[in-house]
């Protein structure tokens, strides 16, 4: 077996979970439009306008990164079930490396985070979303990167725990604090300085400010700088998740 082929047989393992756990795309729809409705709504009554557009505009594209995030790290807990069910044993005496292993659970992760993206984009027509056909490619790459690095840190605590339970009460540290200090809420500009030091050492808070810039045209950085910091984060996290799987 060649280490394409067993990247592309353990993504198509997750992939058709993924297609066949109903109760996940019912989740991918409902709860993006709990935020976008319900909080975006709700607080959009009382705030006229953020940055010249509703409120509910304004966040639109938070939600969007915030539904990649928490999809994309709920998708370590697999490692740990398929531990507890021996099959991540059959997988890593294949005759691939570990490496491969990781990336094609990688991609499944980020491929289940994506199909959730072609909802929210549907969801976005509804709302006055100024999409285009170029909008719509690039939020679609931006929130693949995305994925991609949150996908990765959800394998590394994955692979280094052994319970559902510890896995649950780990990511929670991890995912609220990146998702309440990235700016998916609010702007980042005219912060205080701690408040601004916590949201810009974020991953996160590229991801939105890129994801606002190509949606709504406001960001605080450049796009180009948005990238260049996921990218990187990216690339550290994929290779703290190979050294993790090497050492199963």
């Amino acid at each position: 077996m060649s280490e394409i082929e067993g990247i592309y047989a353990i993504w198509l393992r997750e992939a058709k979970i993924y297609i066949r756990e109903k109760e996940r795309l019912v989740s991918a729809v409902i709860s993006p439009l709990l935020w976008i409705f319900g909080f975006g709504g709700g607080l959009g009554s009382s705030v006229q306008s953020m940055s010249g557009y509703p409120y509910q505009t304004f966040i639109y594209p938070g939600i969007m990164v915030m539904t990649v995030l928490f999809t994309s790290l709920f998708f370590g807990v697999y490692i740990i079930w398929d531990r507890k069910l021996d099959f991540l044993k059959e997988v890593l005496v294949a005759p691939i490396s570990r490496a491969s292993v990781f990336a094609g659970k990688m991609l499944g992760g980020a491929t289940d985070a994506m199909v959730q993206v072609v909802y929210l984009i549907i969801i976005g027509f509804f709302i006055s979303i100024p999409f285009t056909p170029l909008v719509i490619i690039e939020a679609f790459l931006m929130l693949l990167l995305i994925s991609i690095a949150m996908v990765s840190i959800g394998l590394v605590i994955g692979a280094n725990l052994t319970s559902p339970e510890g896995f649950s009460l780990i990511i929670n540290f991890v995912m609220w604090p990146m998702f309440f200090f990235s700016g998916a809420l609010f702007p980042v500009s005219n912060l205080g300085p701690w408040f601004s030091a916590v949201t810009f050492i974020n991953p996160l808070t590229y991801g939105v400010d890129a994801m606002r810039g190509i949606i709504l045209g406001i960001n605080h950085f450049s796009i180009l700088f948005d990238v260049a910091a996921l990218m990187l984060f990216a690339a550290i996290m994929i290779g703290i998740g190979v050294a993790s799987f090497q050492r199963m």
